[in-house]
């Protein structure tokens, strides 16, 4: 079962030692570390492998889940950064 980690997803992939080479070269030449490389060939695959319209959406769902995530974020500095209600800092 994969592991949460917000609103992502670890899970673990095991592949043999020759055929992960070719990956680990594949991700240097793209300037990439092989986890974002695999993620990279995982979401083509997918594309291709559902409906565009189902992929298009699951997509869209998660680049929302995304913008959410970093507005929370960005909200959640805010309030940390404002002055406590009813200190006096002239004091």
């Amino acid at each position: 079962m994969p592991l949460k980690h917000g609103q992502k997803f670890y899970c673990q992939l095991l592949l043999d030692r020759n055929r992960y080479e070719l990956v680990e070269q594949l991700a240097v030449r793209e300037g990439k570390r092989v986890t974002a490389y695999l993620r990279d060939m995982v979401y083509t695959a997918l594309e291709k492998a559902v409906p565009g319209s189902e992929y298009r959406a699951a997509e869209a769902a998660d680049h929302a889940a995304w913008a959410d995530s970093v507005k929370r974020r960005v909200q959640g500095r805010m309030r940390t950064k404002q002055p406590e209600a009813g200190s006096n800092i002239d004091s």
